[in-house]
């Protein structure tokens, strides 16, 4: 598995869980994964961007 689709699959993971702290209602814990979401795709972009070439990393 490419570094790429480790990261789109991490997003993926962090989508869930946002949604399942709004669900039971923690703004604290929503606000936390939101950030590492952002950073998660930007880094799956970038992962993009550059071919997914596992030696760059």
């Amino acid at each position: 598995m490419s570094r790429g689709d480790e990261l789109k699959e991490l997003a993926s993971d962090l989508s869930r869980a946002v949604e399942a702290a709004r669900r039971v209602g923690l703004p604290t814990t929503v606000y936390l994964l939101s950030m590492a979401l952002v950073e998660v795709r930007e880094a799956a972009a970038a992962a993009a961007d550059d071919g997914d070439d596992d030696s760059a990393a």
